[in-house]
């Protein structure tokens, strides 16, 4: 297995100490949060109706939705309430004054790829 590939997603500082951002690496929206100076990635959407959990409440290692409340560390993506249920975290390094993350491609058809096309024909079978 090759090591993973890291994309530059911001710079040291831009994400604000306590709070998350969002980024889309490789066709996926991605959470970094900052807290105590060092940077932890996960899935954006919170698994319950799809919130932004980069627009969550964090403390202590720990973001919550901010529609439900539902509760996840971003260490290892565990919901706090029901630990086998969890969230994709994602490597995350600082190299010089950049954020880097290291998100695997989606694949085709995967619930994170987007199939749609604005542009479709209707009346095109495919």
């Amino acid at each position: 297995m090759s090591d993973p590939e890291f994309t530059t997603v911001a710079k040291v500082g831009a994400i604000a100490e306590g709070t998350g951002e969002t980024f889309t690496v490789n066709g996926r929206i991605v959470a970094v949060f900052c807290e105590k100076g060092s940077y932890q990635a996960i899935d954006d959407f919170c698994p319950h109706m799809g919130a932004s959990l980069a627009a969550g409440y964090l403390e202590d290692g720990v973001v919550a939705c901010p529609w439900h409340a539902w509760r996840f560390r971003t260490c290892d993506g565990t919901w706090c309430d029901n630990p086998t249920l969890k969230v994709d975290t994602f490597p995350v390094r600082v190299v010089d004054d950049e954020i880097q993350v290291a998100v695997p491609p989606t694949e085709s058809g995967s619930p994170d790829s987007d199939n749609s096309s604005t542009d479709a024909d209707p009346s095109d079978p495919a």
